[in-house]
């Protein structure tokens, strides 16, 4: 359930390319059409709130699901249609499907994705249906105000993200200005913080980063993998992203999923 970026960096391409990568088959729920490239966002179209029910429902009756995310929703309707589905399909909360919200509120450049009724909705509706959430640290902000700078602000953002309701919560450490050489995630279940380390690269190609990583942990969870498991897989998977990510355009470049494909075209056929 997520939006489109033309430029293919990050959105429902970002999350298919992840979920291949990773080994699993992703379905698609289109909620917001953007016209973006790799210096930004020109323009954003919602899908009515109806029609990104009516995706859900169709995968649901007939392929099921193991596990679900959410990314960009734009809108509070959209964000309260895509809720009211999950929870009559049994996707999050107490329902058999697993549910990662990666709360797409804003892009790299700080174009809003969301409206201020949407992060109200993250907020009050769709947070306590999260098996796990996995905001950046702007997007932290927006939902509790927290503005984290160091390890014990991705704490004190972690257990105020569950109070809203979510089961798990990753905080991202990918923008915290005081890691040179590591980035740290902080995963909280409302007793116990385990940190995720991994090296931090000198590229500015990090666009789609935060969906990948969601993607992954999404995957993980289709895999049967608890959560902390889920989220370890993600993280070896996005580092990797990262490491092989690579310039296009004129402005920030993709993480890339290409490392983990077989070069089938460069052997002999058949």
């Amino acid at each position: 359930m997520a939006g489109t970026d033309s430029g293919g960096g990050a959105g429902a391409a970002a999350d298919l390319r992840a979920f291949a990568a990773c080994g699993v088959h992703g379905c698609l729920a289109v909620c917001a059409v953007t016209a973006q490239n790799s210096l930004g966002v020109s323009a954003v179209h919602g899908v009515p709130p109806e029609l990104v029910a009516a995706q859900i429902t169709a995968v649901v009756e007939d392929i099921g699901l193991d596990a679900a995310k959410t990314g960009m929703l734009g809108t509070g309707e959209v964000v309260a249609e895509v809720v009211r589905t999950c929870a009559a399909v049994g996707i999050g909360g107490d329902g058999p499907v697993p549910l990662v919200v990666d709360p797409v509120l804003a892009s790299m450049h700080g174009h809003a994705l969301a409206t201020a009724s949407a992060v109200e909705s993250y907020r009050t509706m769709l947070l306590p249906l999260a098996t796990v959430t996995t905001p950046n640290l702007d997007e932290v902000r927006l939902l509790v105000g927290v503005d984290v700078r160091d390890r014990a602000g991705q704490h004190e953002a972690a257990k105020a993200l569950h109070g809203l309701g979510a089961r798990h919560v990753l905080v991202k450490g990918g923008h915290l200005a005081g890691d040179t050489d590591v980035s740290v995630d902080v995963l909280y279940d409302g007793h116990t913080f385990t940190e995720f380390p991994g090296p931090r690269f000198d590229t500015d190609n990090t666009h789609g980063g935060g969906d990948s990583f969601a993607a992954a942990i999404t995957a993980g969870l289709a895999r049967g993998l608890s959560v902390p498991e889920a989220v370890g897989f993600g993280k070896r998977y996005v580092v990797e992203a990262v490491r092989h990510s690579f310039a296009l355009g004129a402005g920030y470049g993709p993480v890339s999923a290409l490392w983990a494909t077989r070069r089938w075209w460069e052997e002999p056929a058949g």
